[in-house]
């Protein structure tokens, strides 16, 4: 798909914020688009694979930087 991922920002957030923000945003947006989420929460490298697992969506990719952990998801379908 070559749209443009969508991201969500939540930085400052702390658990269960981050994973419940992107879960709504996912359930807002079409089979197989992408969302890239940012967050300064540790426990999103936690909470995000397990969140995925759940859910079927797709864990693309995660990163950290500077304290900012960055998520590529992708929805399920």
């Amino acid at each position: 798909m070559s749209k443009t991922p969508e991201k969500l920002d939540v930085r400052g957030l702390q658990c269960p914020l981050p994973v419940l923000k992107a879960r709504k945003k996912l359930l807002s947006m079409p089979p197989g688009a992408t969302l890239i989420v940012e967050t300064t929460d540790p426990a999103s490298v936690i909470d995000f694979p397990h969140y995925c697992n759940e859910s079927g969506h797709e864990l693309v990719g995660q990163t950290v930087a500077d304290e900012v952990y960055v998520f590529t998801l992708k929805v399920k379908g």
